[in-house]
């Protein structure tokens, strides 16, 4: 069996402790059929412009849970942690990058707001299951993301652009990763562009801003997803003084199913 597979057939609480005990991987194809979700933890008197980015921005960040400050657990997963509970994080000061630790025990700070985003990896079941090949799990790399011309809606200080995840599709299913990627907004829904990279303002498709390039097979298209590293984008556009998100890719796996998501 591959560890794909393995790591595939675990249960959300089996992943969060292994990852609570130092395990470190992208987690593209872990726990099928279960919802992951983008962090991004700001100081309490950010909160609103993040959620006001939030919503006029539904596409690349649409909003599964909101804690309270300093909280760090969510409804999306009893028992929780989102101090530990994640394979990587990221650290940002005034926008800048920081550190990249396996937990934020000791930076986490009692005015935190911490929002949850869906992530298209949680409609990566339903590809599969309809005979989308997902290049990137195949090839074991995390998914290539990139930043586009295309500047999201301001809210306040917060500003910047949307981020894109790529998949190359074969051109005889894109159709169908459309429609289903379609039936569950909260997670991104459909892509917002499909075909010439250098639409969205993407130069080239082999240096990805965020995760890994992904190898194209003869007839694949690229197609693109919004994505919830757009708040990154953001933080680092806006520079708050102080912000915690995931790393791109290394994702928070919460017990909802992503049928939860389905709207069809």
């Amino acid at each position: 069996m591959s560890s794909t597979s393995v790591s595939g057939a675990l249960a959300p609480t089996e992943a969060r402790s292994r990852f609570r005990n130092g395990a470190v991987a992208p987690t593209t194809g872990w726990c099928a059929g279960y919802t992951q979700a983008n962090l991004i933890a700001v100081p309490a008197d950010w909160a609103y412009d993040v959620l006001l980015f939030c919503q006029r921005n539904p596409k690349p960040c649409p909003v599964l849970d909101v804690t309270d400050a300093g909280s760090w657990t969510t409804i999306l997963a009893q028992g929780a942690d989102l101090r530990t509970d994640i394979p990587r994080y990221r650290i940002w000061e005034n926008g800048e990058l920081t550190g990249e630790p396996t937990d934020v025990m000791d930076v986490w700070r009692d005015d935190l707001v911490s929002f949850l985003i869906g992530c298209s990896f949680s409609f990566e079941t339903a590809l599969a299951q309809a005979g989308v090949p997902l290049r990137h799990v195949d090839q074991g790399r995390n998914v290539a993301m990139y930043r586009t011309a295309r500047e999201c809606r301001p809210a306040g200080r917060v500003e910047g652009p949307m981020v894109v995840s790529m998949r190359q599709i074969p051109a005889d299913l894109v159709d169908t990763a459309t429609h289903l990627s379609a039936l569950m907004p909260a997670v991104h829904g459909g892509p917002v562009h499909t075909g010439d990279p250098a639409d969205l303002g993407i130069e080239d498709l082999s240096r990805p801003d965020f995760g890994d390039p992904v190898d194209a097979e003869p007839g694949d298209v690229p197609v693109f997803w919004a994505c919830g590293v757009t708040p990154q984008a953001a933080v680092m556009a806006s520079r708050p003084p102080f912000a915690i998100t995931h790393a791109p890719g290394y994702m928070f796996i919460t017990d909802a199913r992503d049928t939860d998501y389905r709207i069809a």
